[in-house]
């Protein structure tokens, strides 16, 4: 756990808080090209995404007086082992809490993980009309890697993919696997 100070923490994400998370969500979904999910996931099937993903990856939140606003977690981008040492990030904050820096604050403690735990690669998957999130992830050292043209179809439309990545540390040969998360 990190205290920012006073009522202000990054931790990792409990069970407890997944239908805040859920509601930071929403507007993701919903009436939105950010997320390519069409319906709002109910909370058993957010739970179940949450226990398979943090058996092997960091996911966190941000915290401020009692209440989420925001979280960040990986996951594995591709399923074959000799991916073993990438991960793909997401990252969203609450819509009264952007541009706060929460954001950012996530995404470095997420990488900062995932150094400690082995991953020499990151990447992100994120809609190429949201320019915010391009930008976001540029200043954090992200770079472009590829385009999917009109990869998706969602609320009527078509919509492209702008694949980023950023490399964590040199490449060399990796001395075992990543350590899974513990959670702490």
């Amino acid at each position: 756990m990190f205290s920012m100070g006073g009522m202000t923490m990054l931790r990792p994400g409990l069970e407890r808080d997944l239908p805040e998370m859920l509601e930071i969500y929403r507007p993701y979904v919903e009436g939105s090209s950010v997320s390519f999910e069409e319906a709002l996931p109910d909370l058993a099937t957010f739970r179940r995404r949450f226990r398979g993903i943090t058996a092997r990856f960091p996911w966190l939140v941000w915290e401020e007086g009692g209440r989420v606003l925001g979280y960040a977690y990986a996951s594995a981008p591709f399923e074959r082992a000799a991916y073993r040492w990438c991960a793909e990030i997401s990252v969203y904050v609450a819509a009264d809490a952007h541009r706060r820096g929460i954001g950012g604050a996530l995404c470095a403690a997420l990488e900062e993980r995932l150094v400690r735990e082995g991953y020499f690669v990151v990447y992100t998957l994120i809609t190429s009309e949201n320019e915010a999130s391009l930008a976001f992830h540029a200043a954090r050292g992200y770079r472009f890697l590829a385009g999917f043209p009109d990869s998706g179809y969602k609320d009527g439309r078509w919509l492209s993919v702008t694949w980023m990545e950023k490399r964590l540390r040199p490449l060399r040969d990796p001395p075992g696997p990543p350590e899974p998360w513990d959670g702490k």
